[in-house]
């Protein structure tokens, strides 16, 4: 079986077909290159599955660990450099929820570090600046 199937639907729209669950992902170029804006950019998904990744892996941790991490958000910032047009930096915010005050430091530690070595974050070329910053309550 294959991931996706992405489609070219026109306009510089794809339609990209996650086989085994038949979700859809539309993707529209960016306003800033010739596209509508109208539905995430494909460099918009590389940043954001950065996030996605960071808040699977931790949630792997946490359930392993018996912690709650329900309500944790992910704020995501892309920068794109020219010449070549490419991703140049990720600035991820993770705002944990009120009950992360109660979090040791070796949990914050370890939660931290799993954010950090997701597949997705060891996959970027290292001349993508990835900047995490993570967010406690009452911090």
């Amino acid at each position: 079986m294959k991931t996706s199937i992405v489609t070219y639907a026109g306009n510089l729209r794809t339609e990209c077909l996650h086989e085994q669950s038949q979700a859809l992902v539309i993707t529209d170029a960016p306003r800033d290159n010739q596209g509508k804006g109208e539905a995430f950019s494909p460099t918009d998904l590389l940043s954001t599955s950065l996030a996605s990744c960071m808040l699977t892996i931790m949630g792997i941790w946490a359930k392993r660990h018996d912690i709650a991490l329900e309500g944790t958000r992910a704020e995501v910032l892309k920068t794109m450099a020219s010449d070549p047009r490419r991703v140049q930096g990720i600035a991820i915010d993770i705002h944990f929820p009120a009950a992360a005050a109660f979090w040791t430091t070796a949990q914050r530690t370890a939660l931290e570090h799993a954010a950090r070595t997701c597949p997705v974050a060891l996959s970027l070329r290292a001349e993508i600046e990835q900047q995490i910053n993570f967010v406690y309550p009452n911090e």
